[in-house]
């Protein structure tokens, strides 16, 4: 039996975040919906949902965040968490844990979450081109892949 699916994305600048979503999408046959998009109902009717976007100010785009906190609790649930930025993860503070918080106090249960590096053109990084011009890239691509076939297999 096939595994119903769908990955809400926020990606607003450059489109790396959806890169990074169709790449996962494509192993999972998943539907992919923006957050004005997604159907409360049709996440909790889902065997696996995931929840992305891009980092400003090292968090989560707020039109995600928003939507997680205004789904209903589900009974249960599985979930993923992925983000891509320009600046790297602090360990102490990854960019996914508030968004891996507010989805298990929904009741999901969160399998995993991935980040990549994508190109940040905010000042001042606008001035210089930008970073991280060549991500994600085809290793980062295959990277999320590989994580979405684990979460397909498991």
């Amino acid at each position: 039996m096939r595994m119903r699916t769908v990955i809400v994305c926020a990606s607003v600048s450059h489109g790396n975040t959806r890169r990074v979503a169709e790449a996962m999408a494509a192993v999972l046959d998943a539907k992919l919906v923006t957050p004005e998009q997604a159907d409360p109902a049709e996440l909790a009717g889902a065997d696996l949902v995931g929840f992305g976007s891009g980092v400003l100010y090292g968090r989560m785009y707020p039109s995600l965040t928003g939507f997680v906190r205004s789904l209903d609790p589900v009974g249960s649930g599985r979930a993923f968490v992925f983000a891509t930025s320009g600046l790297p993860e602090m360990p102490p503070a990854p960019f996914t844990r508030p968004a891996v918080r507010l989805l298990e106090a929904k009741g999901y249960a969160v399998d995993g979450t991935f980040t990549c590096r994508a190109l940040d053109t905010w000042l001042p990084f606008r001035l210089v081109g930008g970073l991280n011009r060549q991500h994600p890239n085809t290793d980062d691509l295959a990277a999320a892949r590989a994580f979405a076939e684990r979460l397909r297999t498991s």
